[in-house]
């Protein structure tokens, strides 16, 4: 059941006026757990598939009990156990086969149930946790059907105030899940489409063994990369829209996942804009305890900033190691890492030689801020080639394009973008501006019917448009 079928929203219809029909909170959580298990029964076509999954999880219920009151070293061995379990269970590429399960089974998901699982246990040992969890409600939140193929990554104690109180339908709040969904599948089934198609016939001839010759190579090159990025974009925020609107419906408030990521300054305030919620989690259970663990063994107040670049490498080298599980993806945590450890260093020299102040006045100058806009656009476009190669494609595109290629095309890109974020900043607070002017109040019953036959409308071009589309393309993390 893919989650832009007709099927998923028929299905997703059901769930909601089921789980309104009753007002007690043991109800609710009954409904949503039967729709969480047709959801993911509806990924395989043999129940032995969904074995290894649901072992996986049921053995974290245990763990999360006992750590409540466990021991210290009960944290680490439950945590290696669940790590070690999901990295057979994904099949990465290293294991060479050794100890895989002789039979196909489901992998989707898994990724973000590892997530939910560290954070219960971790929060269980350190007694955030403010209560003994039921065997039903943690199904339904380590297998929240909305967040389990992509996220958004939700803190238990924000899943569990929702599941106790979930928020009733009005019509402003149906209105606005509506809205939201329709701007979802605008973004996945019109614009990511369209962005796929082009970035389907940039990148085959890259990756063929007749390359084109010289600059040539370089500018098509940059265009995929930067077509790529795009249709990421749009396709996983399309997807966010989506699921957090339909979460609106059956009261969660489902975290976000993006805030203008393209605005970002550098590197690292990119990630406060990109795959927000993995980023927190990365922060909350690697990046702050390691740099403590750190500061605890090094002293010295001369060497915390460099403890603090090399809790930023480590961080960042293991998201990226995250995301895949072939040697294609040490690249991309090693970049990931290295973009993370460069600008921290960039940081605390323009820091040392120009004061904070000064350093901030310099951040703010337009020219600055704009190369620097470019430049943190054009990094991340490059180290996302590692998500449509493989290593070795990897390393060909790398021989053809040399050290001149590499960098003239992130000269390019980072120029290009200087030069056009701006102006899409421009054109995207005049398009807001004048939505805003055209929005229909809701005080009056013509308000009402302006602001659906308008919804209706999106609708429609929204059909219209992706019609010239075979199918809205596939989520792009599904896999992860």
């Amino acid at each position: 059941m893919a989650i832009t079928s007709l099927t998923f929203l028929c299905f997703v219809a059901a769930v909601v006026v089921a789980f309104h029909l009753g007002r007690s909170a043991g109800y609710r959580q009954w409904v949503f757990a039967a729709a969480n298990a047709i959801f993911i029964a509806s990924q395989v076509s043999a129940a032995p598939a969904l074995a290894p999954l649901l072992i996986f999880v049921a053995l974290g219920y245990p763990a999360v009990r006992w750590l409540r009151h466990g021991p210290g070293w009960g944290l680490v061995l439950c945590l290696v156990a669940t790590i070690a379990a999901f990295v057979v269970l994904k099949r990465f590429a290293f294991l060479d086969g050794l100890l895989e399960l002789p039979f196909p089974y489901l992998t989707m998901g898994l990724s973000y149930v590892l997530f939910r699982l560290i954070h219960l246990m971790v929060d269980a040992q350190t007694g955030e946790l403010p209560a003994a969890i039921s065997p039903l409600r943690y199904f339904n939140y380590s297998c929240n059907f909305l967040c389990f193929v992509s996220g958004p990554i939700q803190r238990y104690q924000d899943f569990a105030a929702t599941d106790d109180q979930p928020a009733g339908l009005d019509e402003a709040r149906v209105f606005a899940a509506f809205a939201r969904v329709v701007r979802g599948f605008l973004k996945v089934a019109v614009i990511s489409a369209g962005l796929n198609y082009v970035f389907g016939q940039i990148a085959p001839p890259l990756l063929a063994a007749e390359a084109l010759p010289g600059a040539r190579f370089a500018i098509a090159f940059s265009a995929a990369a930067v077509v790529y990025t795009l249709y990421l974009y749009f396709n996983f925020s399309g997807y966010m829209d989506i699921v957090i609107g339909l979460g609106s419906l059956l009261g969660q408030n489902l975290p976000e996942n993006f805030r203008q990521p393209f605005a970002a300054r550098n590197f690292l305030d990119f990630w406060t804009r990109w795959h927000i919620t993995l980023s927190e989690w990365f922060k909350t259970y690697l990046f702050n305890p390691l740099l403590k663990a750190l500061a605890g063994r090094f002293r010295a107040p001369a060497v915390m900033p460099w403890l603090g670049v090399l809790a930023f490498f480590v961080t960042f080298l293991v998201m990226g190691l995250w995301h895949g599980t072939t040697a294609v993806f040490v690249a991309y945590g090693l970049l990931l890492g290295g973009g993370a450890a460069v600008n921290k260093l960039w940081q605390l020299a323009m820091t040392r030689r120009l004061g904070k102040a000064g350093y901030r006045a310099l951040a703010e100058q337009p020219v600055y801020r704009g190369l620097c806009r470019g430049a943190t656009f054009a990094y991340f476009a490059l180290a996302l080639v590692c998500l449509w190669v493989d290593l070795a494609q990897f390393g060909g595109l790398l021989r053809t394009l040399g050290a001149a290629g590499v960098a003239a095309s992130f000269a390019l890109i980072a120029v290009a973008g200087a030069l056009v974020l701006p102006v899409l900043d421009l054109v995207m607070a005049t398009l807001r501006r004048a939505g805003a002017g055209l929005a229909v109040s809701t005080a009056s019953p013509a308000g009402f019917v302006g602001r659906n036959a308008a919804l209706a409308a999106q609708v429609l071009l929204v059909l219209m448009a992706s019609s010239f589309f075979h199918k809205a393309p596939e989520f792009v993390y599904r896999a992860f």
